[in-house]
């Protein structure tokens, strides 16, 4: 003796080709969905330096001359656009901040001067929890943050480094 399956009543008045179509069609529209909402995390918020005076005067023109690839990532700034801040399209992506404040950790100068320079400019280097590192320009006129998360870069001060003559030639 054979035995029909038991089809809910809503689905038993839909025609057959409906009914077989509508579990894909749910689990493929709950995959869309998921997938889009792990886009959105990985993209977190940057939150944008308030520098003043010659600060930022000098941050804007970092700004225009900052490159539009870094490390063989294009250059794909947070919204909305600020001067202040530009980042590189990456998973996880690298980010840079002109006019921070003075880095907290940094408590005495002789600390800034066994951090490494490179092209003339002085990086202060905090690991971070993901393996990865923000350097933060010192000894300058305006302090610059490179955050290079765990993954950006192979060598995390390369991000820092690549930016080094820019940084030093916008501001002193």
């Amino acid at each position: 003796m054979t035995r029909e399956p038991h089809v809910p009543r809503f689905l038993a008045a839909l025609p057959a080709p409906v009914r077989w179509l509508a579990v894909p069609t749910a689990l493929a529209c709950t995959v869309v969905v998921l997938l889009g909402g792990w886009g959105a995390s990985a993209d977190p918020k940057v939150e944008t330096p308030e520098p003043r005076g010659k600060a930022a005067e000098y941050c804007r023109a970092l700004a225009a001359a900052l490159p539009q690839e870094l490390l063989g990532h294009a250059r794909k700034d947070p919204s909305p656009a600020s001067p202040y801040v530009a980042a590189w399209a990456s998973t996880p992506r690298i980010v840079l901040r002109c006019g921070v404040p003075h880095p907290e950790a940094l408590v005495d100068e002789k600390q800034a001067e066994i951090s490494p320079t490179v092209n003339g400019v002085t990086w202060w280097p905090e690991p971070l929890g993901d393996g990865g590192y923000r350097f933060t320009a010192t000894q300058r006129a305006a302090f610059v943050e490179v955050t290079v998360p765990g993954g950006a870069a192979a060598i995390p001060l390369d991000a820092a480094a690549a930016l080094s003559d820019v940084v030093r030639a916008s501001i002193p």
